[in-house]
């Protein structure tokens, strides 16, 4: 396939998979811009019609775990809400506790350790998913644009 492939579809779906990187400068840019390109373009060249649907399946996929992990802390974070709300922990009535110079540092002091648990295994994932975008991305660009076929990992095809 490498043989047919002109230089022009090679750069447009370079183009494609860049394109992905808007969304850091227009909301929802990582599916508008890449659309756009990809629907202008996908009659003309088998190429880009390949990578346009690679790039948007494999942005709508974020998207779809990236709801998926929001959906799955919520129930974890509304569990350990109600030691959030004891209001025990926010007044003033240890105050004294802490008037000594007797520094006595025990687990149970932390009080918000509980309810961090799914903020930051939820922000874990999120990170994850955004290294994998950002990885990901910068080698389907770096493949297309020398005429190899990419594929992105953990990609569900919405578009066929």
């Amino acid at each position: 396939m490498t043989d047919t492939i002109s230089k022009h579809e090679k750069n447009l779906s370079a183009i494609l998979h860049a394109s992905t990187f808007s969304k850091f400068f227009i909301p929802f840019g990582n599916f508008i811009v890449p659309l756009v390109l990809w629907t202008a373009n996908k009659n003309e060249y088998k190429y880009v019609d390949y990578n346009g649907k690679q790039a948007l399946n494999f942005q709508l996929s974020l998207l779809l775990y990236s709801i998926l992990i929001g959906i799955i802390s919520i129930p974890l974070f509304l569990g350990l809400v109600p030691n959030l709300f004891d209001f025990g922990n926010f007044s003033f009535g240890n105050l004294n506790h802490f008037n000594t110079l007797n520094f006595h540092f025990d687990s149970n002091d932390f009080r918000f350790g509980s309810w961090l648990i799914p903020f930051g295994v939820s922000g874990l994932l999120h990170g994850a998913l955004f290294a994998l975008n950002i990885v990901y991305t910068i080698l389907a660009v770096i493949k297309t644009n020398e005429g190899q076929e990419f594929s992105y990992p953990l990609t569900i095809n919405f578009i066929k």
